[in-house]
């Protein structure tokens, strides 16, 4: 009987023992916290490159050569393109920048009244345009007729920018680099029409009252409005 006591003695013991083993083991993790946090880790590239609203100057140069006295066909194109981008854009002025002292400022100045006409024609109000010089940086050279216009567009800083190297702590915390997702930013918001969509939707267009009676009139009739 004694020997039977002694043997349940010990393995109470024993187990005992494997409690507080386990138990000193749950206390060391709870001592010492995992630091790896993978949840919260300001990792994403839309946060490094927010697209955001400013305004921005959009110019086109028009070059112009000495011998020149009217735009040809395709400098025409390009200003009534730069016009739709305006009317797009825009309702502030354009500016129409003529070189005051280079080779080819007389043939800039003999151009400048069909530069004009030609945003007109586009449909740019004539009143939202005005005429200006500038100083070239080289008289010597020929310089360009430069349009301009200010609008509120979608941008985000510049790419290239690698502040860490690219094999340190990026490589070590696996986390991407600096300049990840830049590109990808820059490219979302050069294809962004208009950027007040980032602020807000739109209001709901009214509806085509003609074309909804014309399809509920083919739907009575057949039952298939496409029809």
């Amino acid at each position: 009987m004694t020997n039977e006591n002694t043997r349940f003695r010990f393995l109470g013991l024993a187990a005992a023992a494997s409690i507080l083993a386990v138990s000193a083991a749950l206390t060391s993790c709870a001592a010492r916290p995992d630091r790896v946090t993978t949840s919260s880790v300001p990792d994403d590239y839309r946060t490094r490159h927010p697209i955001t609203l400013a305004e921005v100057q959009h110019s086109l140069d028009i070059p112009v050569g000495t011998g020149e006295r009217k735009l040809t066909t395709p400098l025409r194109d390009l200003v009534r393109g730069f016009a739709q981008d305006y009317l797009a854009l825009s309702s502030s002025t354009v500016s129409v920048a003529l070189p005051a002292s280079s080779v080819n400022a007389g043939a800039a100045h003999a151009v400048r009244s069909e530069v004009r006409q030609v945003l007109i024609d586009a449909g740019v109000k004539p009143n939202r345009i005005v005429m200006t010089t500038y100083d070239p940086a080289q008289a010597s050279a020929s310089s360009p007729i430069r349009l301009g216009f200010v609008a509120v567009t979608a941008i985000t800083g510049d790419c290239g920018q690698w502040p860490t190297d690219l094999f340190g702590p990026s490589i070590r915390d696996n986390t991407n680099w600096e300049n990840f997702g830049c590109a990808t930013q820059q490219n979302l918001a050069a294809q962004i029409a208009n950027p007040a969509d980032l602020v807000g939707p739109r209001g709901m267009t009214p509806i085509d009252a003609q074309r909804r009676a014309e399809v509920i009139s083919i739907y009575r009739k057949d039952g298939n409005p496409a029809g």
